[in-house]
């Protein structure tokens, strides 16, 4: 009996898997944080709510994928994998890309349950400058994710992923 190993890229720690898990978690936080921020002003209307509750969620689930899946699978590559200099770089990065992290989470906290106009009453700074601390994280994930290619160029499946273009980063609302 001939059985096929089916890998489902949803659940799969594959380096490859992981790296689109997190460009697509990346790419659905920016979709929902412009959407969020295009909202001038910011009136509490359940529409806001839950666009709001779906970016956090979003945002939260986008944090996640870097440090528990991503890092965490360099970090069990062997001494002598290709992936080496890309762990490096990680390790080197890790430090800033938390503080960006901590940025993200208070923001998360901070909009937990807003239900009054005074809740609603900073979110535009806010947004802001959650804005730029996800650029920032953005480089730096990209610049793993170029280091990531370069040592991948017997691995097509790693080689093909490229991180969003700049152009995809958060606008000042």
């Amino acid at each position: 009996m001939n059985a096929a190993i089916v890998v489902d890229p949803l659940h799969s720690k594959a380096l490859p898997d992981l790296v689109r898990k997190l460009l697509a978690a990346r790419q659905q936080s920016l979709v929902l944080y412009n959407k969020l921020a295009a909202l001038k002003p910011f009136v509490l209307t359940e529409p806001v709510q839950h666009l709001l509750r779906q970016f956090r969620q979003s945002l939260v689930d986008y944090l996640a994928l870097g440090p528990f899946e991503v890092y965490q699978a360099l970090e069990e590559q062997p001494a002598d994998s290709p992936y080496s200099l890309a762990r490096d770089l990680a390790r080197q990065l890790y430090g800033r890309i938390a503080l960006t992290t901590q940025t993200a989470l208070a923001f998360h906290d901070r909009y937990d349950g807003a239900s009054s106009a005074t809740d609603l009453a900073e979110l535009r700074e806010d947004l802001s400058l959650l804005g730029e601390d996800l650029a920032e994280r953005i480089e730096l994930e990209d610049r793993i994710l170029a280091a990531l290619r370069d040592a991948a160029s017997p691995q097509p499946e790693i080689r093909a992923l490229e991180p969003m273009s700049i152009a995809a980063q958060p606008v000042r609302p």
